[in-house]
């Protein structure tokens, strides 16, 4: 795959239209709570403001209907500015007259954020009339975000085709593509995929993509139990997909062909409630009494997987082990984070991707201390189901 990227151009008395993911995380007095979108987002604006050009950003925020205020990029106004060091400038409409008006009065050095992309619906249609007034803003296009990587939208996909020679990724987006490709294409072997979470059927496409990529899948979440019941396991009243029995069954058999071995929770952490203050008990992962039901996993699990991880070169991690937003079921996932951290520091590679596994990672304190940290989760399981997404094959064409 050859990669144009914001290297390949001189930006001076450019200007750069970016499409960016700042759709960050507000409070109810519109403030911003994370910032991390932003922060990933700054090399590439500060590469092209040292090399003297200006810089547009554009974005959506949240699923409005329309115009919206609580919606508006207004909001992250000053957030930006500070994490960037620069004082951006807003217009109140993302194409026409007062968009082409703020844009050509944008010096050399400048930053120019639009408002939301998403209060005009040709956005998400993908309109190529909306593409192509978004395109008369710059000079040069750069997608930098590979949150909205796998969407078809007008901003990350149909507006390409306005920059023939002058269109490239940003130094985020060229990131993902990377670890990605270093989990998918040229792992270091033994590879390990955890995959947790809720439900086997959002992972179906994920787990059979990569089962002849990795050597070890390591289960967890309320999916493991489909995989337990479906090898006789008794489960109590813990989450099942009863109509998804045969595919965890094809899964198994699909693995054993592959020689990737599938490992599952031995013990569970069970609640006789899905509450912080449920009774706990620790039973085997194939034999939960009805009343009860599995929440984490449990310590002989924990030890076992982290074996399994301390003898890995690569890893993946998309998903939590538990419902770890609940402190008495998240020692499984912050156990997991431990092992993968102390593996990255021993010379592994380490990808987490996927909102609660990333969610869990910043919540314990494992962001520094695994490879990268993906900032897109459907379209980094996109991009592991072996789909091409459009943003990035917009670039590529």
């Amino acid at each position: 795959m050859l990669m144009i990227t914001i290297d390949d151009f001189n930006f001076a008395d450019k200007k750069a239209l970016i499409r960016v993911d700042f759709n960050v995380p507000l409070n109810d007095d519109f403030q911003v709570t994370d910032t991390t979108r932003i922060e990933a987002a700054k090399p590439t604006i500060i590469k092209i403001l040292e090399d003297g050009g200006s810089v547009i950003l554009m974005s959506h925020l949240g699923r409005p209907k329309g115009v919206d205020n609580k919606f508006s990029l207004q909001h992250i106004i000053e957030k930006v500015s500070e994490v960037i060091g620069v004082q951006i400038k807003f217009a109140t409409d993302c194409v026409g007259e007062i968009a082409e008006k703020a844009s050509a009065e944008l010096e050399p050095g400048e930053i120019l954020l639009l408002e939301n992309l998403r209060f005009h619906e040709e956005e998400k249609s993908g309109d190529l009339a909306f593409a192509k007034q978004l395109s008369k803003l710059g000079d040069i296009y750069v997608n930098d975000a590979f949150g909205t990587a796998h969407r078809a939208h007008a901003s990350t996909a149909i507006i390409a085709q306005f920059f023939p020679n002058k269109k490239c990724f940003g130094y985020l987006l060229v990131k993902e593509i990377i670890s990605i490709k270093r989990v998918l294409e040229e792992s270091e072997k033994p590879v390990t995929a955890i995959i947790g979470g809720a439900k086997v059927s959002s992972k179906i496409d994920v787990i059979k993509n990569i089962l002849d990529k990795v050597d070890n899948i390591i289960i967890g979440g309320g999916m493991a139990f489909t995989f337990i019941k479906v090898k006789g396991g008794k489960i109590g009243d813990s989450l099942i997909e009863n109509d998804k029995l045969d595919l965890a069954q094809d899964i198994l058999n699909l693995a054993k062909q592959k020689n990737t071995r599938i490992h599952l929770p031995i013990d569970v952490i069970a609640a006789d409630a899905f509450s912080e203050d449920a009774n706990t008990q620790i039973f085997p992962a194939n034999d939960i009494p009805d009343g009860w039901m599995g929440l984490d996993v449990g310590p002989k699990t924990n030890v076992g997987f982290s074996f399994i991880i301390a003898e890995s070169k690569t890893i993946l991690w998309n998903g939590p082990l538990g419902v770890f937003e609940m402190s008495a079921f998240s020692k499984g996932t912050i156990e997991l984070g431990n092992a993968i951290a102390d593996a990255t520091e021993e010379g592994a590679f380490s990808l987490v991707g996927g909102g609660d596994s990333v969610a869990a990672v910043k919540q314990f304190g494992f962001a520094d201390k695994v490879s990268y940290v993906s900032t897109g989760g459907g379209a980094m399981l996109e991009m592991l189901e072996g789909k091409t997404l459009p943003g990035i094959q917009a670039i590529l064409s």
